[in-house]
């Protein structure tokens, strides 16, 4: 157990001496200064200046005694403040300058002791206080400075203005690290029209050189067009050449090929006639001549043919002949005595007729009587069926009007008969030379 409490003890006590560290000391960071004022807090004195009343520690540690000491940090990195000066120069023209400061509290003891006294509890204000400072300067030295000085020498400016505010800005233990003029502007228009003729010239000069490289470049266009032209026109007439020539061996090539397929057409003809000569005149001209004889023998036997042909034809022609009157003149007198033989027959027949005309004409009708009866039995001619009624008597009454239609005829032939009669009795009982009765021809 003691040696417990022994530890135990030891563990407490290190962890409140680690405490006690913690809370005394104090450790300076590399962009700030430790301003250590209270009880026993004095530093050396420096560069022969005597102890300042308090302690400024950088770049390191130190012990702090809570409640008799105090400890403050003074940043010591860069800052910046912006300018802007409306002011009048030598000229009397009024600008407005632009411009920004970049400064920073000075890295040695009494530049951070001058800050510290100064800004340590309002480093905030540090930027207007600058502000201030440079915009009086930048004034004085403006005032005595023209236009074109501003314009053409902002060096000058710049380092007559960090000269003049350099005593103050030690006192306050700042260091201007750099000074830059932005901008320089005037509400009159002077700078522009400084500008104006030099631009103008500037401008000239720029169109002039324009204008000339227009030239120049219009004139290498130029030489560069006549050379294409003249590379185009060369190979055109190169092309056309080689096209001539082209076309040359072409044609000379056609009319080549034009007197070889001539010559060979030629030879071609003089080998067919020579065949054709051969194999087909000649030939012909022996079948030709065959044929000419030939026809020749052909003819002269035609000829004695036809000689024995005509002399046969005129004899059998005039035996022909002589047969033919001989018959004609048989047949005219058959004719003859026929003629009269009819004549004879009508003279006997009409004067039957005129004896006993119901006996004629009965026998011709007894002649001619199955036509009657035909002529009769066509009006039944397109009856498919007939039914007789009556028995026997229908079929007497329809043969009884068959024969009425027979009598019909009777009495046409009969009135036919009366007219011959008269007009052979009107004759003299003689038909005329060459006719023949109508009774007699329809009997024959």
């Amino acid at each position: 157990m003691p040696i417990a409490a022994a530890v135990i003890g030891a563990v407490v006590a290190v962890i409140v001496l680690i405490i006690m560290f913690k809370m005394v000391w104090r450790v300076a960071e590399p962009n700030e200064a430790l301003i250590i004022s209270g009880l026993g807090a004095k530093s050396k004195p420096v560069n022969g200046i005597d102890s300042l009343g308090f302690k400024i520690v950088t770049g390191k540690g130190t012990s702090v005694l809570p409640g008799f000491q105090v400890a403050r940090r003074l940043r010591l990195d860069s800052r910046a403040a912006n300018l802007e000066v409306n002011c009048v120069t030598q000229q009397g023209i009024p600008v407005k300058v632009r411009g920004v400061v970049i400064y920073k509290v000075g890295d040695d003891l009494v530049s951070i002791a001058n800050a510290a006294r100064r800004f340590l509890e309002q480093q905030s204000s540090m930027d207007g206080a600058i502000h201030e400072l440079f915009t009086g300067h930048l004034r004085s030295i403006i005032g005595n400075l023209t236009v074109e000085d501003l314009i053409l020498n902002r060096e000058r400016l710049t380092s007559e203005t960090r000269s003049s505010a350099a005593d103050e800005m030690s006192k306050l233990g700042l260091v201007v690290d750099s000074l830059q003029i932005q901008e320089i502007d005037d509400e009159t228009g002077y700078i522009t029209n400084i500008g104006r003729p030099h631009a103008a010239k500037v401008a000239a000069v720029a169109r002039i050189a324009e204008a000339e490289r227009d030239q120049e470049a219009t004139r290498r266009e130029q030489e560069a067009a006549r050379e294409n032209a003249a590379v185009i026109r060369d190979t055109q007439m190169k092309k056309a050449e080689y096209e001539g020539q082209v076309q040359q061996a072409a044609q000379q090539a056609r009319q080549e090929v034009i007197l070889k397929e001539t010559r060979n057409a030629e030879l071609e003809a003089e080998r067919t006639e020579k065949r054709l000569e051969s194999e087909v005149r000649k030939p012909a001209d022996a079948r030709a001549y065959e044929q000419v004889k030939l026809a020749e023998a052909e003819r002269e036997e035609r000829i004695a043919y036809a000689q024995a042909a005509a002399t046969e034809v005129q004899l059998r022609a005039q035996r022909e002949a002589e047969a033919t009157r001989l018959l004609g003149d048989a047949q005219a007198e058959a004719t003859r005595q026929r003629g009269l033989a009819e004549a004879e027959a009508i003279q006997a027949r009409a004067r039957a007729l005129a004896e006993n005309q119901e006996a004629v004409i009965a026998q011709q009708l007894a002649e001619k009587w199955p036509e009657i009866v035909a002529a009769g039995a066509g009006v039944f001619g397109n009856v498919d069926n007939m039914v007789v009624l009556n028995g026997a008597d229908g079929v007497e009454d329809l043969l009884a009007k068959a024969l009425t239609l027979g009598g019909t005829g009777l009495g046409l032939a009969r009135t036919l008969l009366n007219g011959m009669g008269g007009a052979t009795a009107k004759d003299g009982g003689n038909p005329a030379n060459g006719q023949v009765p109508a009774a007699i021809e329809s009997e024959n």
